[in-house]
């Protein structure tokens, strides 16, 4: 147990010891560990020595986190036990100089440093100096790897602390809130929740690895009032409490993104007394930007209608300065009568700076004075938005636009389906068809090709029906975003298979 006065002191030294060990104001710091204090400490360590923090996913392998290594040019990289197999790969393949610091390794090898023992090579109980300029770089982070490389998108000071206070007035923090870290901190430096509890003085309980019985414990015993969770994790949890015929004894508000949640997901999770809020963020705007919020009126209609009305993305925070559906060339904004589908485009201070080292990528990111967040939504009479599908991911099928999020929304529906991804596939005739990934819940009944096209005929227009549905596990990030990327390589390598068959 720390005490904000201890993580003070802690933060001071690892700040003071980083300056001692050379680093210059803008070096990289990166961070690969899995949610401990340790990362907490570097979210504010890191800054205060004018360095700026990239956390990287713990989950990937070591060229991938060499090649983040070796773009950010990072000088100093802080891992735990777990992940410092793939640390010391990935640093072999980089050839610049990166002092690596560990955490819980009771021996120590000497070519790496004990991450408490560097902090006892601080400069007493000194603090490094305030920030001169707010708009300089505060975190570099890596998007997520679902559409293929990665690029490094740079966040200012004045961003991170804009984001931080509008997630605490959105999600209606203050401190008395226990906040459950469930999200990985790497995601989006923790949707900026590492600054933003801390800003309203709030409980920090970190959680290492995602194990629902734990999850619960930690619910009930340390009066968990907030916590994130991908919709993965929030299936886990469903699963569990069904197993175990569980319900909260207190309600807890657990703000869902990465991926849309499906209705019979939200329904569910309220069934046992959590209130899910959910919420759109991308790394490049710091964290969340839009949150869907209920109104009085809301509390009139069924628990369907509430769930379906949740799974749209909702207004933006009172921070972000512009939030509009508009046509990508001409910037043109559509009528807000939830048919007319744009591209959702955001402004304000928690944009991020740019992509390090691409500035044609920043330029078409950035062009018109708006950030292109590349999905496709709609914008409703109350104002709300509901995002309809990235643009890459439209299928288009004789002309037809059919989106994969309406598709993958109808097949949730079904009992036995855990996780779905609908991408396009090739067709002779009508150019694509819809082509159904499908993960079974644990324990199901086998269930056929034909069973679930069958049921999608009750659900959709007859164009929208997948064609072609194929069973197995989903690749997935650290945060639960299925990797479609990696269906679609599945398919096309499949598909190329056939053709030289025939």
């Amino acid at each position: 147990m720390l005490t904000y006065n201890d993580l003070q002191q802690r933060c001071c030294a690892f700040a003071s010891a980083l300056i001692n060990a050379g680093l210059r104001p803008g070096d990289i710091v990166s961070v690969m560990m899995r949610n401990t204090h340790h990362v907490l400490e570097a979210h504010y360590s890191v800054p205060l020595a004018g360095g700026i923090i990239n956390a990287i996913n713990t989950r990937l392998d070591s060229k991938s986190v060499g090649y983040i290594l070796d773009h950010s040019t990072a000088r100093f990289l802080l891992v735990d036990a777990e992940s410092v197999g793939v640390a010391c790969e990935a640093v072999a393949l980089v050839d610049h100089k990166i002092k690596i610091i560990i955490t819980g390794m009771a021996d120590c090898p000497k070519e790496l440093v004990d991450y408490e023992e560097f902090l006892a090579t601080c400069s007493g109980n000194s603090c490094p100096t305030v920030l001169e300029d707010e708009w300089s770089p505060i975190s570099l982070g890596y998007t997520s790897g679902t559409t293929g490389k990665p690029k490094g998108v740079l966040c200012h000071h004045r961003g991170a602390y804009i984001n931080s206070l509008g997630n605490v007035l959105a999600a209606r923090m203050d401190d008395r809130t226990n906040y459950l870290w469930t999200l990985p901190m790497f995601h989006c430096n923790g949707w900026s929740h590492t600054w933003g509890v801390t800003a309203v003085g709030g409980t920090h309980v970190c959680l290492p690895r995602i194990d629902p019985e734990y999850i619960m414990q930690l619910i009930e015993g340390e009066g968990i009032t907030h916590m994130c969770a991908a919709p993965v994790v929030m299936k886990m949890m469903l699963h569990w409490a069904e197993a175990h015929n569980y319900r909260l004894s207190q309600p807890v508000r657990i703000l869902t993104g990465g991926a849309p949640p499906a209705s019979r997901t939200i329904i569910e999770m309220e069934e046992i007394g959590f209130q899910v809020i959910q919420i759109f963020g991308q790394t490049e705007t710091t964290g969340p930007s839009l949150i869907w919020e209920e109104s009085p009126d809301h509390e009139m209609l069924s628990i369907q209608d509430r769930a379906r009305l949740k799974t749209r993305q909702g207004h933006r925070h009172v921070t972000v300065e512009g939030a509009i559906v508009a046509n990508p060339e001409t910037l043109q904004e559509l009528p807000r009568d939830g048919t007319s589908m744009g591209e959702l485009m955001l402004r304000g201070n928690s944009v991020m700076m740019g992509y390090l080292n691409d500035p044609d990528a920043t330029n078409v990111a950035l062009r018109g004075g708006w950030f292109h967040t590349g999905d496709l939504a709609v914008r409703h009479p109350d104002g709300s938005f509901e995002i309809k599908d990235r643009a890459k991911d439209i299928i288009i099928s004789g002309g037809e636009n059919i989106s994969c999020l309406e598709i993958e929304e109808v097949l949730h529906l079904h009992i036995d389906v855990q996780h779905v991804a609908v991408v396009a596939r090739q067709d002779e005739k009508w150019g694509e068809h819809p082509c159904a990934f499908i993960e079974l819940k644990p324990g199901a009944e086998k269930i056929t090709e034909v069973e679930l096209i069958e049921f999608c005929r009750g659900h959709l227009a007859g164009f929208k029906i997948p064609k072609s549905i194929i069973f197995g596990v989903l690749p997935k990030t650290e945060t639960g975003k299925i990797q479609k990327f990696l269906l679609r390589e599945r398919l096309r390598h499949f598909d190329q298979v056939v053709e030289v068959r025939k």
